[in-house]
């Protein structure tokens, strides 16, 4: 069951890399299916989720694809997942909120903007 959770997280940060650099570029404008507010403090929160969340792709992809074995690579990946979890924690954020904002920002283009500046801060 924890693996499935580990999955889920990274799979919810995956989707945050291959999407919000497009953003730029302009999508479909879909609705979220409940209308919430989201603070700027909410949208900092995630910004600085992001960011960090970048740092640690960039420090373990490189020594996931090193790995010697698959167990090497698996515990690699666990450290990785955890310390993402703990970038989610240290802003107050879970799983389920960071999705949530993610989805919104996707649909909002006006709140997009605003986290992609936010994201471009935090770097």
């Amino acid at each position: 069951m924890q693996i499935a959770r580990l999955k889920a997280v990274a799979a919810i940060f995956v989707a945050g890399f291959l999407i919000l650099p497009f953003a730029k570029q302009g999508w479909a404008q879909e609705s979220p299916k409940q209308p919430m507010n989201v603070s700027e403090t909410q949208l900092r929160a995630f910004a600085k989720v992001y960011a960090e969340v970048e740092k640690i792709r960039q420090a373990y992809e490189p020594r996931l694809k090193e790995a010697k074995n698959p167990e090497e690579g698996k515990q690699l990946q666990k450290e990785a997942l955890s310390k993402m979890q703990g970038a989610l924690t240290k802003q107050g954020l879970t799983e389920e909120s960071y999705t949530q904002i993610f989805e919104i920002a996707r649909a909002d283009e006006g709140l997009r903007e605003k986290v992609i500046e936010f994201i471009n801060e935090e770097r």
